[in-house]
């Protein structure tokens, strides 16, 4: 196991000591990626993912912070205004942030204590789209792989049309414009050569925005782009590819599950680690680069408890904005003035 605060002593990590937005102003700073989870291999990447105060310009002149990104190291440092928005709206991978074990973090300031302390004010009903929609990209990214080698052209046509399909209905219900006209995606006799059949769009749209159609194409481009990205598959690192997707969906699946239930951010899956390992490894995997029917039936019953949790939960709708302003004032003032 890397010495994970002394590797932050290294020059690799300077920008964390001499960047005008961090330094000092880093209130969180935690391990994510594999070494959060608890599902790291030898050879794992190490991430990191924080936050820090505004500076006083940030909040009441004209300079804007919202994240720090260093690419070398993987690591990125929220803004902690920005964080907020994040988190209000459930973002799985800001959520994960505040619900890491004690010893998986290498900052906690005060103002961070205080923040984790805290976690309870940002949840709400809203994990359920919020985190539903991301294992739904996943799946689709597990489906499209596993399509796009194991099934004739036609039938992976079919598969592609149905991941837009999918695409669309959720985009949808997000951007209630797109109501203002109609798309309408089928398989016919292929034009475009070397297809059998192929999938095309019927389009009408009346005074819809040009950002929203423009939206409506990326969404399509999306899916297709997810699909056809691999030409010639390497299938040894392709298959990790496969596995490490097949795991996360289900880990996304445990964590939204424990919101609902517990009102508890559980990012370290300790005590799932044996079947996550097991998935992350390849046990689930047969020849062909496909998953076992066992894969598909934990996944079910992963669904269906997701489903039971989000119909019975006690999260209320929608998070308190009363008491969040209150926290974010208070945490804002310390910013600016260096009181609470």
């Amino acid at each position: 196991m890397p010495d994970f605060i002394r590797m932050l002593e290294s020059p690799e990590y300077d920008f964390l000591r001499s960047n005008e937005h961090l330094g000092q102003r880093i209130m969180l700073l935690g391990l994510s990626g594999s070494y959060g989870y608890g599902t790291n291999r030898e050879g794992s990447d190490v991430d990191f993912r924080g936050v820090a105060l505004q500076r006083p310009s940030d909040i009441l002149g004209l300079t804007m912070f919202e994240q720090y990104v260093d690419a070398g190291t993987d690591t990125v440092v929220y803004g902690f205004n920005k964080l907020v928005k994040l988190l209000l709206d459930c973002n799985p991978n800001s959520c994960e942030i505040l619900g890491l074990p004690r010893d998986k973090y290498v900052i906690i300031s005060p103002l961070g204590e205080e923040l984790l302390s805290h976690y309870h004010l940002f949840l709400s009903k809203r994990c359920i789209k919020a985190f539903g929609g991301y294992a739904s990209a996943q799946l689709r990214r597990l489906q499209n792989a596993i399509a796009r080698d194991s099934l004739p052209q036609s039938q992976r046509e079919k598969h592609i049309l149905q991941s837009v399909q999918n695409a669309m209905d959720d985009f949808n219900r997000r951007n209630f414009r797109a109501a203002q006209g109609s798309i309408r995606l089928y398989i016919d006799d292929a034009l475009t050569e070397g297809l059998d059949t192929e999938i095309f769009v019927d389009a009408q749209y009346q005074h819809l925005p040009l950002r929203d159609y423009n939206s409506v194409m990326e969404t399509l481009r999306n899916v297709v782009r997810d699909y056809d990205k691999v030409g010639h598959r390497n299938h040894k690192k392709d298959d990790n590819h496969l596995n490490k997707h097949a795991m996360h969906l289900i880990r996304l699946l445990m964590t939204v599950i424990d919101i609902l239930n517990r009102h508890e951010i559980i990012t370290c899956r300790q005590e799932d680690l044996p079947l996550l390992m097991k998935i992350r490894n390849g046990g689930f995997m047969q020849e062909g680069s496909t998953l076992s029917p066992e894969f598909y039936e934990i996944l079910d019953e992963y669904e269906h408890r997701f489903q039971e949790a989000a119909a019975r939960t006690t999260l209320p709708d929608n998070p308190d904005m009363n008491k969040v302003g209150a926290f974010v004032e208070r945490t804002n003032r310390y910013a600016v003035m260096g009181e609470q």
